[in-house]
């Protein structure tokens, strides 16, 4: 499965981002898709994750009530949108796809893409 992420960009504290991730795979509903984020000096962390067809999802507490994952599985896509953005959410983000849904832990991720930077501004 490749994954292509795209959506970053430099957007001012309090503004809105939606990332997306569009995969190469036919079955890309056999996967659970997840979006974690690297900030700089700092290990990789779960954002957000939903699940195969798009009717569980879950949030890392930092982002709950800020993000909005979804996803198409007719164009094999996963988006995320992210609202009142903060300088702490600056990080290269990533999608993910495994097989297991509601997983937390980047060990479970199978698939990754190659990274599209957030940069917030204060």
């Amino acid at each position: 499965v490749q994954l292509q992420a795209s959506g970053g960009g430099l957007v001012q504290a309090g503004g809105s981002l939606r990332l997306s991730c569009a995969a190469s795979e036919r079955t890309f509903s056999r996967y659970a898709m997840g979006w974690f984020r690297q900030a700089p000096g700092k290990e990789r962390e779960f954002v957000a994750t939903i699940s195969q067809r798009g009717d569980s999802t879950y949030y890392a507490d930092s982002v709950k009530g800020r993000a909005t994952i979804s996803r198409d599985n007719a164009k094999k896509a996963v988006y995320l949108q992210m609202n009142s953005l903060k300088p702490e959410d600056t990080a290269v983000y990533f999608c993910a796809a495994g097989l297991l849904p509601g997983t937390f832990t980047s060990g479970a991720y199978d698939y990754w893409g190659q990274g599209t930077q957030v940069t917030v501004s204060s």
